[in-house]
């Protein structure tokens, strides 16, 4: 029978791949909590987003199906139905599926259509894909289920609306980054306007090796109104509310639109939830930082309290013979600001017995950038020790303009288990380090107002590696720089039309030819949270060996 009213709930979790156990209880967490007819989850809830090489393994699918038929079963109680996305075998292939769970049993399944293979995904190596299917019935109403990408072309919906579909929702694995949010509203509206049914999206919450999830999950009405909106960066089950029309349709009341953070605040949430997450689902105790007295450190280092709490971040002062007075003063000041412990372990009796050991392998050859980097690799791995002795993970501290032009030392400062700003450039870093000290994120742990001394953001960039060194003797001012590798990394413009939009021909070759020489380097680089289109890894896989680029 065709029903007047209707209650779905979106349920907007944050689950750990592989933690299939733990997975269902947050499914069966946010089904206790609500007293919807339906509760609808992000795609592949079960087995957590993306599984990658997991789903190769038999035993993991075995796990999977055993959760899917142990939280059907539970649907016999009377409470909501559940609508989840779990890998499943049909037929012989592997499917991303989105199982309709009700009356003790999988009542329907429906499988993706689009499989991305595209920045950081790679579906198609791992599913297959299914056609177009109609929608499924639940409690009189057809609905029509879309899996993520399935709803960035028009294909499915165009089927679901000629099919029959009164309203379209569509389970997402959405990662975020720079700009997503404003994509993702208009591919909705579009499919809306197509279709002209409205439509409800899920997307998860949380951090995943490099990638993370905003939520924000949302329905839309057939005249493109945002009739409600969950939070970003958080989990959270907010429910709709449906009632048919004179004319027969499906209508969505009114809920809270939950405002979404925005510009410097939304980077600075993505990078604290990824660190979080990384930190929490690998289960080290606390983080570790090298905190020089410069930006990136201190930014680092507050990104970490907000994730983790003060007393969870631990940060090492490590000066060398090299290092400035303010920038020792500058690190104490910034850890006293932030709460946390600060540790301070010279090490110019390292240096000089380093000096000492390579001095006859050296005999006869000036000082250069080999001295330099024997004091990060010191630094390095007095970290690394103290997070073996610990447990505590080392946080690299380097940034994505340092990561393009090699600017960083291979087993020195690149040591660490993760790099939360490695697709940061320098000057969003100053911005994001302004921002933090004027604000807070919602649901951060360090302490309110200025965490950052102004020293820091004021005094030149410098490594301090040699006696009066600034950045800007080895490379461009930073704001010319991150143009120019703006333009090479996320537009993959040619010199010459780099050249032709303002800068200079020498300066665009040699940061080129930087950037294409340091490939090695971020091979080897840990992972950090992925915010613009095309961070280094998945997104940008540029090989070592690389004639074109020479020859270009």
């Amino acid at each position: 029978p065709v029903v007047d009213s209707l209650r779905i709930a979106l349920a907007q979790t944050n689950p750990t791949v592989g933690d299939i156990d733990g997975n269902a209880a947050l499914i069966r967490a946010a089904r206790a909590a609500t007293d919807a007819h339906l509760a609808v989850f992000s795609e592949l809830v079960l087995s957590g987003y993306p599984p990658e090489d997991l789903l190769l393994r038999p035993a993991f699918l075995d796990r999977v199906e055993a959760a899917v038929a142990a939280l059907a079963a539970e649907t016999t109680d009377g409470g909501p139905a559940l609508l989840v996305g779990a890998p499943w075998r049909d037929g012989g292939v592997l499917r991303n599926a989105a199982l309709l769970l009700d009356g003790g049993e999988v009542k329907s399944a429906r499988f993706k259509h689009k499989l991305p293979d595209y920045g950081v995904f790679d579906e198609s190596r791992v599913f297959a894909a299914a056609p177009p299917a109609g929608p499924v019935s639940f409690r009189g109403c057809r609905l029509g289920l879309l899996l993520c990408e399935d709803m960035w072309s028009p294909d499915v919906a165009e089927t679901l609306s000629e099919s029959g579909a009164e309203l379209l929702i569509v389970l997402n694995g959405s990662p975020w980054e720079r700009g997503k949010e404003d994509a993702r509203a208009a591919l909705a509206a579009a499919r809306v306007a197509e279709s002209g049914l409205p439509l409800i999206y899920v997307n998860q919450v949380g951090g995943q090796d490099e990638l993370v999830f905003d939520g924000a999950s949302f329905v839309l009405d057939p005249d493109y109104r945002l009739k409600l909106m969950a939070p970003s960066w958080r989990p959270a089950t907010v429910e709709s509310r449906w009632t048919r029309s004179p004319e027969g349709s499906l209508v969505c009341a009114a809920g809270d639109v939950e405002k979404r953070p925005e510009g410097p605040a939304q980077t600075y949430a993505a990078l604290t939830v990824g660190l979080r997450d990384y930190v929490e689902k690998n289960g080290f105790p606390g983080a570790v930082v090298g905190l020089s007295g410069g930006v990136d450190s201190a930014l680092t280092a507050a990104v970490a309290v907000d994730a983790l709490s003060p007393a969870r971040v631990r940060c090492v002062r490590m000066p060398s013979r090299h290092s400035s007075d303010h920038s020792l003063s500058d690190a104490a000041e910034c850890a006293a600001l932030l709460g946390a412990r600060c540790d301070t372990v010279p090490i110019e009796p390292a240096h000089a017995a380093f000096e000492t050991l390579a001095a006859p392998l050296f005999e006869g050859r000036p000082p250069d950038e080999t001295e330099e980097n024997i004091q990060a690799r010191i630094r390095g791995a007095l970290l690394m020790a103290l997070s073996n002795k610990t447990g505590w993970m080392v946080v690299a501290t380097g940034n994505k303009s340092e990561m393009s032009v090699g600017y960083a030392t291979l087993y020195g400062d690149m040591c660490g288990g993760y790099a939360v700003l490695k697709d940061v450039y320098k000057t969003e870093v100053f911005a994001l380090a302004r921002w933090r000290n004027a604000d807070r994120p919602e649901g951060g742990k360090g302490p309110r107002g200025r965490v950052i001394p102004e020293n820091i953001l004021v005094k030149p960039p410098s490594a301090e590696l040699r006696p009066d060194q600034k950045d800007e003797d080895s490379l461009p001012p930073y704001n010319e720089l991150d143009d120019i590798l703006e333009n090479l990394i996320e537009d993959e413009r040619a010199s010459a039309e780099i050249v032709a939009g303002g800068h200079d021909e020498a300066t665009v070759a040699r940061v080129r030819r930087l950037l294409y020489r340091a490939e090695y380097k971020r091979r080897q680089a840990p992972p950090g949270v992925k915010i613009t289109p095309r961070a280094f890894g998945r997104d940008r896989r540029y090989p070592i060996v690389n004639g074109f680029v020479r020859a270009e």
